[in-house]
C-alpha cells in the first residue's frame, strides 16, 4: 500500500530545500567562468542532502546543472548555453517553490501551487503492466550528453501511444562517445527474448507478452517480459500513418504543453512532430543571416527551418542534412524534434518516403535500398548521393517546376536584449551586469518602442539586483546570499521562457500569418 504524501515539507526537507537553493544562488552570482571545484562541489553536496531528504526531483535538477556547467568549463562540442539556463531555471524554480511558505488564504486571483509531489519527484520511475502489445518500430536515433552514450528506438502500439526502448550506458571520455552513440544502433534491443538490434526494430516489430511501460513511455525489460520479432508497417500504413494526421498545429501545441511537465511524467514523444515536406534548399535565415535548410510543409504555405538532431561533427546528423541541402524539391515525410524559436525550427531525426499521391512528382525522389524499408535514422545512418535520384519521366505524371526559396523575413521583436542578459548572467556572473548608462537606455527604449514594457522593467530590476552590493564602513563589498539577485534573473528567466514559447506557438501556425503576427508590437 502506497504511503499517503505529506501536506507540508518536512524540517529535514525545508533545510535542504533551502540549502540548495543557497548554493545555486552561489553559483548563478558566479557564473561559469567563476564556477569551479568548490561551487560544484558546494551544489553537489546540496543535491546530495536534498535527495536524502527525499527531495529527488531537484536533486536530479543540481546534478544536470553541475554536469552542464562541467560541459560548458571545458568546451564540450554538445553544450548549449540555452540548456544550461533551461536547467538553472528548473533548478530555482524548483527550490522557491518548495522554500516558499503556500497562502492559504484563498485570495482571488493567487496562482494555483505546484503540488508537492510533483516537486518532491521521485526516486524510480513506476511501471504499469500492460499485458500483450504489439510494437511497430518508428525509428531509431543516438543519445549522446557529457556522462552518457547509448541509442534509443522508438516504437508505436495499435492505439497509436509512443513507446521506447533504450540502451544507455555511462562514459567517461567524451572524445569516444559519440562512436559509443553510434554503435549502440547495432546492439540488441533489450527486451524479452528480441534478437534484433535498435536499426532492425526501428523498420521491424515486436510482438511483447507481459509488457510493463512507465508514465513517459518507456518499455521495461524485467524477467517476466517475452518478445518475438513480428512483421513491421510502413509509414504509410496504418497504425503509423496515424502519427501524419494530426495537423501541425496541433502537434505543436501538444509539444509545448509537455515542456511545462517534469522530464519523468512527459508523454513518449510528445516533443516529436510528424509532417510531410518538400524541400526548398539551403537558404539565409535567421539570426546572422546563417544559411538553413528550408522545407515547405505540405498542404499549407508554412517554411520551416531544418536543423541537425545533435550538434556533435562526429554524428551523421550534419552531413545528411549538407546532402539533403543539394536535393531542390526532394519530397519527405520526416521525424523532428520541435527547436522552440521565433521561427518554426525542426531537428530532423529521421526521414521516409512520402505517401502516393496525385500530385506531380518532385525533380528528386528518395531511393533507398530495399532493406530500409523506405526510411532512413539519421543519427546512426549516412545517406549516399545514389540514395537521391531523377524520377523516371512519365507522361501522365510531369515532373512539377521547382519551387521557389522564400524571401527572408524580418527581425520579429527584440526578445534578445533580455534574453542575451539572462544568459551573460549565467555564463559571466553577477557582475557581468553592469553596462553603461547609455547601453541600459537604449536596451529600455528598444523594448519599449517594441510593446515589451514588462520585459524593460525586468531587465531594469535584473541590473538592479546585480549592482545593489552592500558595503561596510570601510567601503568593502560585504558578501551576500544573492537571494535578491537570483529572484530578479529567474523572474525574467520564467518571462522570456513564457514570450518564446507564446512566439513558437503563433510562427507555426497553420494559416501562414504567424510571422506578420510576430513582427507586430505587442504589448506584453
Amino acid at each position: 500500500m502506497l504511503r499517503p504524501e505529506p501536506a507540508a515539507l518536512t524540517p529535514s526537507e525545508l533545510a535542504a530545500a533551502r540549502h540548495l537553493h543557497r548554493a545555486a544562488c552561489a553559483l548563478l552570482a558566479a557564473g561559469v567562468s567563476g564556477a569551479g571545484a568548490v561551487s560544484q562541489a558546494e551544489l553537489l553536496r546540496a543535491a546530495h542532502r536534498a535527495r536524502v531528504a527525499g527531495l529527488y526531483r531537484p536533486a536530479a535538477a543540481a546534478v544536470t546543472v553541475v554536469t552542464r556547467v562541467r560541459a560548458a568549463r571545458s568546451g564540450a562540442p554538445d553544450h548549449r548555453l540555452v540548456d544550461l539556463v533551461s536547467g538553472l531555471r528548473e533548478l530555482l524554480g524548483l527550490t522557491v517553490a518548495l522554500s516558499t511558505p503556500v497562502d492559504a488564504s484563498g485570495a482571488s486571483g493567487a496562482p494555483e501551487p505546484t503540488p508537492l509531489g510533483e516537486l518532491r519527484g521521485s526516486a524510480r520511475q513506476a511501471y504499469a503492466e500492460e499485458g500483450g502489445l504489439r510494437l511497430y518500430g518508428l525509428f531509431a536515433e543516438p543519445v549522446l550528453t557529457a556522462t552518457h552514450a547509448g541509442a534509443v528506438s522508438w516504437a508505436v502500439d495499435t492505439g497509436g501511444r509512443l513507446s521506447t526502448v533504450a540502451e544507455v550506458t555511462p562514459h567517461g571520455d567524451a572524445a569516444t562517445a559519440a562512436p559509443l552513440a553510434v554503435g549502440a544502433g547495432n546492439r540488441t534491443v533489450r527486451l524479452g527474448d528480441a534478437a534484433l538490434s535498435h536499426r532492425e526494430f526501428s523498420r521491424a516489430g515486436l510482438a511483447v507478452q507481459g509488457a510493463t511501460r512507465s508514465a513517459g513511455g518507456r518499455l521495461g525489460a524485467g524477467a517476466s517480459v517475452r518478445a518475438v520479432r513480428a512483421a513491421g508497417a510502413d509509414w504509410t500504413a496504418e497504425p503509423v500513418a496515424g502519427l501524419w494526421s494530426e495537423p501541425p498545429g496541433a502537434q505543436v501545441a501538444r509539444a509545448l504543453a509537455a515542456q511545462e511537465l517534469p522530464y519523468e511524467s512527459r508523454p513518449a514523444g510528445s516533443d516529436l512532430l510528424f509532417l510531410d515536406v518538400t524541400l526548398l534548399g539551403a537558404a539565409p535565415t535567421g539570426p546572422g543571416g546563417a544559411a538553413q535548410l528550408l522545407a515547405r510543409v505540405a498542404g499549407s504555405d508554412l517554411v520551416i527551418a531544418l536543423l541537425p538532431g545533435h550538434e556533435h561533427p562526429d554524428l551523421a546528423f550534419r552531413a545528411n542534412l549538407a546532402l539533403l541541402a543539394t536535393a531542390h524539391g526532394l519530397r519527405l515525410r520526416l521525424i523532428g524534434r520541435l527547436e522552440r524559436a521565433d521561427r518554426p525550427q525542426l531537428r530532423l531525426l529521421a526521414i521516409g518516403t512520402p505517401p502516393d499521391g496525385s500530385d506531380q512528382p518532385g525533380p528528386v525522389r528518395l531511393a533507398l535500398a530495399a532493406d530500409r524499408a523506405g526510411r532512413a535514422n539519421l543519427g546512426l545512418e549516412r545517406l549516399q548521393a545514389a540514395d537521391l535520384q531523377a524520377p523516371a519521366p512519365r507522361a501522365d505524371h510531369p515532373v512539377g517546376p521547382l519551387p521557389e526559396l522564400p524571401t527572408t523575413p524580418p527581425d520579429g521583436p527584440p526578445v534578445h536584449v533580455l534574453a542575451r542578459r539572462v544568459a551573460q548572467a549565467v555564463t559571466t556572473g553577477r557582475s557581468a551586469l553592469a553596462p553603461s548608462a547609455a547601453t541600459a537606455a537604449a536596451d529600455r527604449s528598444l523594448l519599449r518602442v517594441a510593446g515589451l514594457s514588462t520585459a524593460a522593467q525586468l531587465l531594469d530590476g535584473l541590473r538592479a539586483a546585480a549592482a545593489d552590493h552592500r558595503r561596510d564602513v570601510f567601503g568593502r563589498v560585504v558578501p551576500d546570499d544573492h537571494d535578491a539577485f537570483a529572484t530578479a534573473w529567474l523572474a525574467a528567466a520564467v518571462y522570456t521562457e513564457a514570450l518564446a514559447t507564446a512566439l513558437c506557438s503563433a510562427a507555426w501556425a497553420a494559416d501562414g500569418t504567424a510571422t506578420d503576427r510576430t513582427r507586430q508590437p505587442a504589448r506584453v
